[in-house]
């Protein structure tokens, strides 16, 4: 059959496509995993409606793509003090992570309605979201791309974007009732005295299902390092059409500040502390 006859949605490139996932990241694994589990990953995934979002939106780019997703989602957000963070400054804005996808994608549209020149450190698969890839940059990269993603990762922390980052590097869990993160990682620390950025402290409102935290709780106690509670942060995604977000930003920390702290575990856990009183007081 002539080319020029075919269907045009045949040829649209697969951007989500989770057996290359696999196959980038275990190809042992993805031989012995049978069929339908793998169509049940694509189900739960979601890889169809995602291909189809980014397909119908491919002339999007950034901001536009990510003010795309929020209206498709009928997804809404307010800020609460982020006008009153000076225009001037270089900074880490380090965030809560309650959803696991939405809350990114509101909390990179809110950042940009005021400083639209931005850079997000996100797990390298979301590199496939091609829409969004001038802003995100692909952290957990393995072999030769490994040393290319940590010189583009420095190139960002030195320019003049702003660094939108969630220091917990996981999604929010659910422990003694309480929906928070786990440990903040203390790099963002470092890399904002380093770079002289100042850290501005940042709360979304949220949550994922029940059946999200159940899991993530049974994993746990039956000693399952994998964590598959992973796979349904898609599913969870969907779930959260119609939500209106709340995103309050507190006052910039001095770079200066945490560099006479000289403990960066300390200075992460304080700031962690800091997001999670914003709502107490706005």
């Amino acid at each position: 059959m002539e080319r020029n006859n075919q269907d045009p949605d045949s040829e649209k490139e697969l951007l989500i496509d989770i057996e290359r996932v696999f196959a980038s990241k275990n190809p042992a694994l993805l031989k012995i995993i049978p069929g339908f589990i793998v169509r049940y990953l694509k189900r739960i995934t979601h890889q169809d409606e995602i291909n189809q979002f980014i397909h119908s939106n491919r002339n999007k780019k950034g901001l536009e793509f990510s003010r795309a997703i929020l209206d498709g989602f009928g997804v809404d957000y307010n800020t609460q003090g982020l006008d009153q963070i000076p225009s001037s400054g270089r900074y880490l804005f380090a965030s809560n992570h309650p959803l696991g996808g939405m809350d990114g994608i509101a909390f990179l549209s809110a950042v940009g309605e005021r400083f639209p020149n931005l850079k997000f450190p996100v797990n390298d698969i979301l590199m496939n979201i091609k829409g969004l890839d001038n802003i995100f940059l692909p952290l957990n990269k393995h072999g030769a791309h490994s040393r290319e993603a940590a010189i583009a990762l420095e190139e960002a922390y030195a320019s003049e974007a702003q660094i939108l980052m969630f220091p917990a590097g996981l999604v929010s869990r659910k422990q003694k009732g309480i929906i928070r993160d786990l440990e903040w990682k203390k790099n963002f620390v470092r890399k904002a005295i380093q770079h002289q950025r100042d850290v501005v402290p940042v709360h979304i409102t949220g949550r994922n299902t029940n059946f999200f935290y159940k899991l993530a709780n049974i994993r746990k106690r039956l000693g399952i390092k994998a964590n598959i509670e992973m796979l349904y942060l898609a599913d969870e995604f969907y779930k959260q059409r119609g939500e209106n977000l709340t995103i309050r930003f507190g006052t910039p920390i001095s770079w200066k500040n945490l560099k006479n702290e000289a403990n960066p575990t300390q200075s992460a856990e304080k700031i962690k502390k800091m997001v999670y009183e914003l709502p107490k007081i706005n």
